[in-house]
């Protein structure tokens, strides 16, 4: 039964101001989260004070890590490129690259941060940044504005 209100009305069972605000602005929340996410992998991530290394996404001298930004910064570019495609195969890729993204954003947040040695790296703001961005990603992913149309011609 709900099923058939939801393609129906075409709207969730919420209120209509809180869909009208959710799907309208999700495409942009995600595109000024992608930016953030690029911002984010140029800023420090991690200090490690004992070596004098600072960590960012796309600089990370000094340890084992290799660039761990560069694949988000590739997902990034494939989310922008999905988001404005109007086609519901972009949407359904997109959803593979966001998660994708997310499990990577995690995997930094993880692995990164770690003590080794005795030595403990001390957070910076990038990688708090990282992690808000990859998540409000994921979720303009799950909530794409787009209008289907079945096959009679009607709106959904």
């Amino acid at each position: 039964m709900l099923l058939f209100y939801v393609r129906e009305r075409n709207q969730l069972n919420c209120s209509p101001i809180i869909q009208f605000y959710m799907m309208r602005y999700f495409k942009w929340i995600g595109l000024a989260a992608a930016l953030l996410l690029i911002i984010s992998c140029f800023t420090p991530w991690l200090t490690i004070a004992s070596r004098n290394i600072v960590i960012s996404g796309i600089d990370a001298t000094g340890t084992n890590y290799g660039k761990p930004g560069y694949f988000n910064l590739l997902m990034t570019v494939c989310f922008i490129f999905f988001t404005l495609v109007p086609r519901v195969w972009a949407k359904r890729a997109n959803l593979l690259v966001v998660a994708l993204n997310l499990g990577w954003v995690i995997r930094n947040f993880i692995i990164l941060p770690k003590c080794e040695g005795g030595e403990c790296p001390e957070k910076q703001a990038g990688i708090y940044l990282m992690l808000v961005a990859g998540i409000l990603m994921l979720l303009s992913a799950f909530f794409p504005d787009m209008k289907l149309n079945d096959k009679a011609g009607t709106k959904l």
